[in-house]
């Protein structure tokens, strides 16, 4: 009887820290959805920025970089935490629940590269503020279109949609070829003499990054998936394959 007694008392114990795990989970999960809300109003902003050639608010952006470094550390470290509690506890974690905290470690860092390089390209804004050349139409359609990937990221791994994620990739190729023609733009411009070479580098500096910017969306989309269904996506034969069953 004693032992029946602290074999259902373990098994509550056991039954509380799985509970308390799956909370801790769903706060930290919450937190990072938050950093990449944050993460894409730096995107935008960035944009918007380069567009009106405003260089305080770009000034402003760059300095918001540092909130999003620190939560980045503090996410990463409660995620260990996390990690840490499974191991102590020993517990029949579910897999989900183990595929998401992998997957916020990755998601995390993601964000933080998507963060830099709007702040790069915030910090091309005093350079084309300078210069009395507009962006070419085709470069605005293009950086918008990285504002709407950003945005449909954040929803995807919010609401662990795997349908929305699949849609994220399947923007990449046409963002591929957005940056492809506005690069060639540029140069044939920067060779008949309509733009000069500064404002040439400008805008290649940014359409790589907004190039960047949309790969790391797409990896965030890619997490999504192996979270919500635990089957991974590849990029092969310039396509995404469907959904399959790691080969591990």
């Amino acid at each position: 009887m004693v032992v029946w007694f602290e074999r259902q008392r373990g098994a509550e114990q056991l039954s509380d820290t799985i509970e308390s795990i799956h909370a801790d989970l769903t706060k930290l999960k919450a937190a990072l959805v938050a950093q990449g809300e944050a993460v894409r109003e730096i995107v935008a902003g960035s944009i918007d920025a380069l567009f009106d050639k405003d260089e305080d608010a770009a000034k402003a952006l760059v300095l918001r970089d540092e909130a999003i470094d620190s939560e980045d550390i503090r996410i990463e470290k409660a995620a260990v935490r996390l990690l840490s509690s499974i191991a102590c506890a020993a517990c029949d974690i579910p897999q989900h629940d183990l595929r998401m905290i992998l997957t916020i470690v990755k998601v995390n860092n993601e964000f933080e590269r998507i963060a830099d390089l709007a702040v790069d390209i915030a910090e091309r804004v005093p350079v084309l503020a300078q210069l009395d050349e507009p962006p070419p139409a085709k470069f605005r359609i293009a950086a918008h279109s990285v504002i709407g990937i950003a945005t449909d990221t954040v929803k995807a791994f919010d609401r662990m949609d795997n349908a929305a994620a699949q849609l994220v990739l399947a923007t990449d190729d046409t963002t591929e070829q957005f940056n492809a023609a506005i690069l060639r733009d540029v140069e044939q411009s920067l060779s008949e003499g309509r733009h000069s070479v500064d404002f040439a580098f400008a805008l290649n500096t940014i359409a790589h990054a907004l190039e960047r910017i949309a790969d790391h969306c797409t990896n965030v989309a890619e997490q999504t998936i192996y979270v919500t269904t635990g089957k991974i996506v590849r990029h092969t034969n310039q396509k995404w394959s469907d959904p399959t069953d790691p080969d591990v």
